[in-house]
């Protein structure tokens, strides 16, 4: 805090600061997973009168050193852009805090997307705005009258973040929804065919159209999602009959993985004539969001992959779109009708 505070006093207000900070992904302790290096860096920064206005990862530190076999090894770097807090700035109490972080994160969530920032990388550059709500206050007021901390203030912005990743859920169409939903509680694992039936239903659709997208599956009074391998192979999106926005970001994630950027560019580019690619992106983030959260590692780095790509895949993909047929429409017949 003495570096900061000592930085402060000679930082003018219409200039940012940048600080390049390389942070351990995870250390244990009473409360669960954090990272006290990363708490205490933000907090010194806050104290000495800073507010951050941004922060971006950066992935410097490589995978797969030898020391990261024995010991908690760096994960990545974090830029974070900070200007000087006002004098004057008042307090906020927690619940105007929690109202403010609703009402900012996501737009910013959806520019980091539309940036094409990596899914593994989105919880951290979510800190940016998030700290800049609570750093642009001298104090966040708790219920008890206690000035909030900087941990339970990153734990309320990834709460939120959760909140909005599932809120972008009313993009999707309402297999999709069948299929996060189903994904949420039961993974890749199988469940009775009632409960699938149930939940169809409260999604507006029916068991029979999810399997008839190709992408689930109920017997014997079992049902269950179709993994990545179980997918059929050569898909066309123009020919599709259920596509939905699940199926197009799984062949998406496969087809990058297993033969590479210019065959996922040519499914995109026909898949774009049938669904919202932007709603696809949005899904791909939260499916990595998901198989984090279950410990999926292998499906969370498909869907990293393919995030991470997105920005190159549709540029691509738009290259190639004129190039590619068109769906062909039914014709309606007069002449038979008046026959």
């Amino acid at each position: 805090m003495k570096v900061f505070s000592q930085i402060r006093e000679s930082a003018p207000f219409d200039i940012p600061i940048t600080v390049f900070y390389a942070f351990k992904q995870a250390e244990g302790d009473a409360d669960g997973v954090a990272s006290t290096g990363w708490e205490t860096m933000l907090a010194g920064l806050a104290r000495a009168g800073f507010s951050v206005t941004g922060t971006w990862p950066i992935r410097t530190e490589r995978s797969g050193r030898s020391r990261d076999n024995e010991s908690n090894a760096l994960a990545s770097s974090i830029v974070l852009a900070c200007r000087p807090r006002p004098e004057d700035a008042g307090t906020i109490s927690a619940k105007v805090f929690l109202d403010f972080l609703r009402d900012e994160l996501p737009d910013a969530l959806n520019k980091l997307q539309q940036g094409a920032i990596a899914p593994v990388d989105l919880a951290q550059a979510a800190i940016g705005p998030g700290m800049a709500v609570f750093s642009r206050y001298a104090a966040v007021i708790e219920a008890d009258g206690k000035h909030m901390l900087v941990r339970t203030a990153l734990k309320l912005i990834n709460q939120i973040l959760d909140e909005v990743l599932s809120e972008q859920e009313g993009d999707f169409d309402a297999e999709t929804r069948f299929c996060v939903k189903w994904f949420t509680q039961y993974g890749w694992n199988d469940a009775d065919s009632g409960t699938a039936d149930t939940l169809s239903r409260a999604m507006n659709t029916t068991v029979e159209a999810v399997e008839r997208g190709s992408v689930f599956r109920a017997k014997a009074g079992r049902a269950r999602l179709l993994a990545f391998e179980e997918l059929s192979a050569n898909w066309n999106p123009l020919t599709d009959d259920r596509i939905s926005l699940w199926e197009v970001v799984l062949r998406l994630a496969k087809a990058l993985a297993e033969v590479g950027g210019q065959e996922a560019a040519r499914l995109m580019a026909l898949a774009r004539q049938r669904v919202d690619l932007d709603a696809a992106q949005e899904l791909a983030y939260l499916l990595f969001s998901l198989c984090e959260k279950r410990n999926l590692t292998q499906d969370a780095i498909l869907f990293n992959g393919l995030g991470q790509s997105w920005f190159d895949l549709t540029s691509s993909s738009l290259k190639l779109a004129a190039t590619l047929p068109k769906p062909v429409q039914g014709q309606l017949d007069l002449m038979e009708l008046g026959d």
